[in-house]
């Protein structure tokens, strides 16, 4: 199964917005999978952000609440995360997951998209 592919990441200044996407095929909803993205600040230990279960229903960190939004189209099997008013304190390497739906830790790792949110 190849693992999920992160893309959207990118250099945008403070109040502006990026749109992330994941491509999780190899773990579609359908077969059990449910899909988190999480993010690991410099200095930082990586931090679930936002999670989706296979009945569309969101958990998000309080950090990101009101600001992020976390969708996932069955279809194609592909995870967005719509982050708004980004702040310098988003500056992370951002990562998709997934997890079977029974499980509390993420299983399978992407490689990271990069966002830098500038003053």
């Amino acid at each position: 199964q190849a693992p999920p592919v992160e893309s959207g990441g990118g250099s945008v200044q403070a109040g502006g917005s990026l749109r992330l996407s994941c491509s999780a095929s190899g773990y579609p909803s359908n077969w059990g999978y449910c899909h988190g993205w999480l993010r690991q600040r410099p200095g930082y230990e990586r931090e679930e952000v936002a999670d989706i279960d296979n009945r569309q229903r969101p958990t998000y960190a309080n950090s990101v609440k009101g600001r992020f939004t976390i969708s996932k189209d069955y279809v194609k099997n592909i995870v967005y995360l719509q982050m708004n008013n980004l702040k310098p304190e988003d500056t992370a390497m951002y990562y998709c997951a997934a997890r079977r739906c029974g499980d509390t830790t993420y299983s399978r790792w992407g490689q990271g998209t990069k966002v830098t949110v500038s003053p």
